[in-house]
């Protein structure tokens, strides 16, 4: 193995960081990490939720499944994953500062999050601006951003209905999950406030095998 970067990413943050082909991305954490993907030579090419679902056949991808992009192209395989307590998430987008108000305005936060809040507890920002902010610098605008692989994030789906819940299983300290670049990337993610809970600093590392 090969080091090529290696980082702790804060609580309530984001990063971004460019991968080549074949290189490989380790995330280590307890908490929602919610994690995005461009194609390098054309970030009009970008990862999605549904063709990921589609491709793989199924709502939560583990270990051998693809992330896919918008034009069915294979831009990740998950190589690794030792998540054994929960799974992870392709229904939800990201959350925000202003999904956090609106929740607070509508008496919902309970029902949406599990536990009560006090006003200074409430986050002023969430993943949407921090994404924004990690992806700014290669000219990638917010709306441009597309809806994430929720890592660590399990949620609760009725399978008649298809209501979801958030729910506070979250992985066991030191757990990872290791994507390999199937192509030239830029990636990024958030360290989420993930409410539920509440969100810890993430652990990075980028290497070659």
């Amino acid at each position: 193995m090969k080091k090529l970067r290696e980082e702790t990413v804060p609580y309530n943050t984001g990063w971004a960081a460019e991968l080549k082909k074949g290189q490989i991305i380790r995330i280590t954490a307890t908490t929602t990490v919610d994690f995005v993907a461009f194609r390098r030579q054309n970030l009009k090419e970008r990862f999605d939720q549904a063709r990921t679902k589609v491709y793989n056949m199924k709502i939560f991808i583990t270990t051998g499944d693809k992330l896919m992009g918008r034009n069915n192209q294979r831009m990740m395989t998950i190589i690794e994953d030792t998540n054994r307590e929960g799974t992870h998430d392709l229904q939800k987008g990201m959350c925000s500062g202003y999904r956090f108000q609106l929740a607070k305005k509508e008496g919902k936060l309970r029902d949406y999050y599990h536990r009560d809040y006090k006003e200074e507890d409430i986050p002023d920002h969430g993943c949407y601006e921090n994404l924004s902010k990690a992806l700014e610098p290669y000219g990638i605008a917010p709306e441009d951003i597309p809806n994430p692989l929720n890592l660590n994030q399990h949620m609760k789906i009725d399978g008649v209905t298809g209501k979801m819940e958030h729910t506070t299983i979250r992985p066991k300290p030191g757990t990872y999950v290791e994507l390999r670049a199937e192509m030239d990337l830029l990636v990024a993610f958030s360290a989420c406030p993930d409410m539920p809970v509440g969100g810890k600093p993430v652990d990075v590392m980028i290497y070659e095998p």
